[in-house]
């Protein structure tokens, strides 16, 4: 019986709805809603990628010590089979080479960005091979040689070695230690 009531009382008229404060604010409020939805939708399917791609890459596998790591991307083999048949094998890993030493903070924006640098490289294929050092890593490299090596090169780096002009042409050597010492830190070349 109350529906029948419900039913026989006429709708209201919607240009009297439209000053009404409830459907304005619903109307307002829709957008906001709409926009939220979409942003934790994006978010969630940022972070769902980004999740897969971190556990299928062995991502956390990353943050470690060990140079087995480097082999996760298969173009890294030769490169760690010569470091374990290399002088440095007994005295060095990847990161104690190619990472900087001097604090925690610097060490692992290097890493960080050597991680975007080549997940974006092998994504998209696009780098050489054999697989070459930039100049910012050779910079890191160079140092973590000196470091160890202080001792013994002393006397060498009073005249400058890395960024100094080899060529009359003013090219600058990025290779440094590694110039002359090719064969130290990844074993002979093949």
């Amino acid at each position: 019986m109350r529906l029948r009531n419900v039913l026989a009382q006429p709708l209201p008229s919607l240009a009297a709805n439209a000053a009404s404060p409830v459907l304005t604010a619903m109307s307002t409020e829709r957008p906001g809603r709409l926009l939220t939805m979409l942003a934790c939708l994006l978010v969630g399917i940022f972070a769902g990628t980004g999740g897969f791609t971190f556990a299928s890459a062995k991502g956390a596998s990353y943050l470690s010590e060990d140079p087995a790591v480097c082999v996760n991307c298969h173009i890294m083999r030769d490169h760690y089979d010569g470091w374990r048949q290399g002088s440095h094998h007994a005295h060095a890993t990847c990161n104690d080479c190619h990472l900087p030493q001097d604090n925690v903070l610097h060490k692992f924006f290097v890493k960080a960005s050597n991680g975007y640098r080549h997940s974006k490289a092998f994504t998209l294929q696009n780098f050489a091979e054999p697989i070459r050092i930039v100049p910012s890593n050779s910079k890191v490299l160079e140092g973590n040689c000196l470091r160890c090596h202080a001792e013994m090169t002393d006397a060498i780096t009073a005249h400058g070695t890395l960024g100094v002009a080899m060529t009359p042409g003013g090219k600058v050597d990025l290779h440094g230690c590694v110039r002359c010492h090719v064969d130290v830190g990844h074993g002979p070349r093949r």
